[in-house]
């Protein structure tokens, strides 16, 4: 085989020394505080059940798509499938991307034009800003969910004499990597006012919070606000693929100009039969339990954070995902160590990941774990806490 080129050597000895190496490895059989499963739905036989049995039922026998939708892979079931998330979320129209990688590269790097301007919070998730970098509009990032300072960077970076120049906001309803939300009501409005295009992520929220697990904002009452919304299956929902959700018109401009819808094989009808037993699943009343027990988990998990005298180490957040600030390659990934080998599945997120200063143990939450779980989780992590120091 070919050597690697220097410089790429370097780059890898580079993270090597600085602790952020990444590597493939063996699923920990340890509990589980580390999956995007948050409704336990990547595990629940029922649906691997039904979703064999819908495709019987509709006499598919296919183990893949064949091609990309344009071609040959756009099967029968993605019509059922985006009818049903058009009207679960309340919207026009609904288009099924292969990822949410996917999704949000083939929106941004598509839809802002040449002249237009991008706005998009700091902490916004990577596939986000891969997509803006492909595209070709002018783009600035605004401090964490901080209105008043994406105010003042409109007010510094547009240019209002010329009315073709389309401004595009973009924010998480749940931030992947702090698990905190931004104000989208005053967002929402800020936009209304402005005549600005309002973009939200839904990765982190659909099947957690709202009514069924509609996301945050179906939960917020703003669905006719929003330019688009892009929602993920691969997160609480347990399967795989992603929508964007809004206008007719949008879903037409994306299967034009989207490139990455364009040149994707489309998902096999099984994912797609996954996907929508998945939101039969939802609305049913094992999913309301599971919807249930996950934030009496978030409640409960919030309260042992406070008795276990962790609260300064911990970034407030309403959602599943809960994380302690541990400055420091070195240390983050040391406590991790030693909370897997008690037995617990907790993640080390590094900088650059996170900024540096800001590296951090990420907890996610889901239905299935357990009170004594957590209990057991905190306890380990404040003792590892206080010895470390």
């Amino acid at each position: 085989m070919v050597k690697l080129p220097l410089k790429l050597k370097a780059k890898l000895l580079k993270r090597k020394e600085e602790s952020f190496i990444r590597n493939l490895t063996e699923p920990l059989d340890l509990v589980d505080f580390t999956s995007n499963d948050y409704l336990g739905f990547a595990r629940d036989k029922t649906i691997f059940s039904k979703a064999s049995g819908f495709l019987k039922k509709k006499g598919v026998a296919s183990n893949g798509a064949t091609g990309s939708r344009l071609l040959s892979g756009n099967h029968k079931l993605y019509v059922e499938l985006e009818e049903t998330l058009a009207e679960f979320h309340g919207v026009s129209s609904a288009m099924v991307f292969s990822s949410g990688y996917d999704a949000n590269v083939g929106f941004f790097s598509s839809v802002p034009q040449r002249g237009d301007l991008v706005f998009f919070d700091e902490l916004i998730h990577a596939s986000i800003r891969d997509g803006i970098k492909m595209g070709n509009a002018k783009s600035y990032k605004f401090k964490h969910n901080d209105l008043e300072d994406l105010r003042n960077k409109c007010n510094s970076k547009h240019d209002r004499s010329t009315n073709e120049t389309q401004i595009y906001i973009v924010t998480e309803s749940v931030f992947s990597m702090d698990g905190d939300s931004p104000d989208l009501k005053k967002f929402s409005n800020f936009c209304i006012q402005n005549g600005f295009n309002l973009v939200v992520d839904e990765a982190h929220a659909v099947g957690v919070f709202g009514e069924e697990g509609k996301g945050k904002v179906d939960e917020l009452g703003l669905q006719e606000e929003l330019f688009a919304r892009i929602i993920t299956f691969g997160k609480a929902l347990g399967c795989h693929g992603a929508a964007i959700l809004g206008s007719s018109e949008l879903k037409d401009y994306l299967v034009n100009f989207a490139r990455s819808f364009i040149y994707t094989t489309a998902l096999p009808p099984h994912s797609v039969a996954t996907i929508i037993e998945v939101y039969n699943h939802l609305v049913s009343s094992e999913g309301a339990d599971a919807r249930q027990r996950l934030i009496e988990n978030i409640a409960y998990f919030k309260d042992m954070v406070y008795e276990n005298g962790l609260n300064s180490f911990f970034i407030p957040s309403r959602s599943a995902i809960q994380c302690c600030i541990l400055p420091g390659n070195h240390q983050v990934k040391s406590i991790a160590k030693k909370m897997q080998h008690t037995g617990f599945d907790v993640k080390p997120i590094f900088s650059p990941t996170v900024p540096k200063g800001r590296e951090r143990l990420r907890f996610c939450l889901h239905s299935f774990n357990t009170k004594e779980e957590i209990e057991k989780c905190l306890e380990i992590l404040s003792h590892n806490l206080n010895g470390h120091g």
